[in-house]
């Protein structure tokens, strides 16, 4: 039977008539938009009420009372009464089909601000061991005027520099001294700033600003992870997400209706070869994350005409990268790297392991950080079977692209934390096609999905506050850090149970380190059983020219109870040991910290 057509006459009418009628309807809408619904005005009011509520909850909070579930338990009834209530706003604001973007936006960066700079108001000091780490390694390749000499294991940021350069750059072009002034406010920045990649990504989906803002706000509702703080992955992530967006929308649908997509501008091109180039210099993992995501966007025929130049492109730039500037730490870690691939079942799992030693609360943690990353690919899934529309966009295969390396390599315990985090922005838009589709009832339907997106951000919180205890740092700790990094003798070895040691790798190309839960089972085993003699062997090179010097502190402490690498009383019982051993002299006390200095007048054996 042929397509039914309304004769031309019929259509003309029509037409006459919708033309007739657009100027009422126009004034009416503009009527609307200048008198805005009563739901309107609850929406904005909530917004500020809820970000009063928040800052209020923050003038009396107990640090210190931080322990198995990190912030959590510190945090005041208000703080919790303020999320809520933020997250009812979204709701509301999701019921009307005006609310605009504006609207929109002030929850999201609502949402980002009461998430991400609760900490950087509360702590005295940068947050979490590794973000001093990369401050340092900065301040080095500032010193050093680019790579920096005598890096031992950090040797492996001379070969991706890409952040560790913009970042001197930006510091020799503003005459800072340090990136530690803004290396404290990352994580809020960071994810104000992937708003903008994010947004570009899903309009080139759908135009529906309902879907539109609801995957956003379900992606920061999801990310528990926490790579946003100062670090290379947290700037290449932004990078990545950019790169893809770009991509998404050269084979956008609503740019190319039902015709195939049109070859690359040659400028289009080349800014996204320059963004996969900064990436491929600044970290080693997400190239290749890169690469995965553009072979799974390769696999449907009409895409490969804007695909595979990049894909290309970005594959050349990894492999002349890593067989040039990274080829010494690749062919260092090669055996490695072909172990992994014939291990795929422990590479999926090392991430879920060895939670007997941890601490209790810990175990919690880890379990609802499971349950909610489990939650997230069982909505995506549902959505992909109900939505059928979704299956055309190409974010099913971004969903899944990064699972071949989850299945080849462990990355050190945090593939499977890496992969969900690469995952999760094109999950995100599929949660949001399946609860917030106009349709039947969509208010009711809006509302309904309030106690889901509440249980998210109850999963997020769990896994970003709950190692707080070992994340949070004491203006004494830092001091005690300050003391040895200042003062020590170049060539001084230092010497720390834990990561968790503020600014311990300040001038790290000046002294060498030891961290004690790195070391392998063997001289572990030794440490527990004889704190002084399992520590002897690691201080052979001591001199008294160039003694060592061994840190203690509260956060070390915090760690080692949290994580169980180590019995939770380790350094308690090297400082009682050390107090009362021959040759280790306390040079350093405060009431977080302790730093024991050793000398070994021969510089041989102990």
């Amino acid at each position: 039977m042929g397509k039914r057509t309304m004769p031309v006459a019929s259509r003309a009418g029509s037409l006459t008539s919708a033309v007739a009628r657009w100027p009422v309807t126009a004034a009416a809408d503009r009527r609307r938009l200048q008198h805005p619904s009563a739901r309107q005005w609850t929406a904005w009011a909530v917004l500020p009420t809820a970000l009063t509520l928040w800052l209020l909850s923050l003038r009396h909070v107990d640090l210190r009372g931080m322990r198995d579930f990190g912030l959590l338990q510190v945090l005041p009834a208000l703080y919790w009464v303020a999320l809520c209530l933020l997250t009812l706003g979204f709701c509301l604001s999701m019921t009307d089909r005006r609310t605009g973007s504006r609207c929109f936006v002030g929850y999201v960066l609502g949402l980002i601000a009461v998430l991400h700079a609760t900490p950087t108001l509360l702590y005295p000091a940068l947050r979490y061991g590794w973000a001093w780490k990369y401050v340092a390694v900065v301040d080095a390749v500032v010193r050093n005027g680019g790579s920096v000499p005598h890096a031992d294991k950090l040797s492996i940021y001379n070969q991706w520099p890409g952040f560790f350069q913009l970042n001197a750059l930006f510091l020799k072009a503003t005459g800072l001294n340090s990136a530690y002034g803004y290396a404290v406010w990352t994580p809020a920045v960071f994810n104000a700033l992937l708003l903008a990649p994010l947004l570009l990504l899903y309009r080139t989906v759908t135009h529906d600003r309902r879907l539109i803002w609801g995957a956003v706000w379900i992606f920061y509702s999801c990310s528990w992870v926490g790579q946003d703080y100062f670090a290379p992955q947290a700037f290449a992530f932004l990078l990545f997400v950019t790169l893809i967006a770009l991509v998404l929308g050269q084979l956008s649908p609503a740019r190319h209706a039902d015709s195939a997509p049109t070859a690359w501008p040659v400028g289009r091109l080349v800014l996204v070869l320059v963004i996969a180039a900064v990436i491929i210099t600044s970290h080693p993992l997400t190239p290749l994350m890169l690469i995965s995501a553009l072979l799974a966007l390769a696999i449907p025929r009409r895409n490969r005409r804007v695909v595979l130049p990049v894909l290309a492109g970005a594959a050349l730039l990894t492999v002349v990268w890593d067989t040039t500037v990274a080829r010494s730490y690749l062919a260092a870690n090669m055996n490695n790297f072909i172990a992994s691939l014939v291990r795929p079942d422990a590479n999926v799992v090392s991430g879920l392991a060895a939670l007997g030693t941890a601490a209790p609360g810990q175990v919690l943690v880890s379990w609802v950080d499971r349950g909610l990353s489990a939650a997230v690919f069982l909505l995506a899934a549902i959505a992909l079977l109900r939505r059928r529309w979704v299956r055309r966009t190409g974010l099913p295969l971004l969903v899944l692209s990064p699972l071949p390396l989850l299945v080849a390599n462990n990355y050190g315990g945090e593939m499977i934390f890496r992969s969900y985090l690469f995952a999760l922005p094109a999950a995100a838009f599929l949660i949001a096609a399946l609860l917030f589709r106009w349709g039947r009832w969509p208010r009711l339907r809006t509302v309904a999905s309030y106690p889901l997106l509440l249980a998210m951000l109850g999963g997020l919180v769990f896994g970003y506050y709950g190692k707080e205890a070992a994340y949070y740092f004491t203006t004494d700790e830092i001091a005690a850090v300050h003391f040895v990094t200042a003062t020590a003798p170049p060539g001084s070895l230092i010497v720390s149970v834990t990561s968790a040691a503020p600014g311990m790798f300040m001038h790290f190309d000046e002294h060498p380190r030891i961290q004690l839960d790195q070391q392998v089972i063997k001289d572990r085993l030794e440490l527990i059983k004889d704190p002084v003699g399992g520590l002897l062997p690691f201080l052979q090179g001591a001199t008294a020219q160039q003694p060592a010097y061994i840190i203690l502190n509260r956060a070390q402490a915090a760690e080692t109870y949290l994580n169980g690498t180590l019995p939770a009383d380790t350094t308690q019982r090297l400082d009682s040991a050390m107090a009362r051993a021959p040759g280790f002299v306390p040079v350093y006390r405060n009431r977080d910290a302790v730093v024991y200095e050793f000398r070994n007048p021969t510089g041989g054996a102990v």
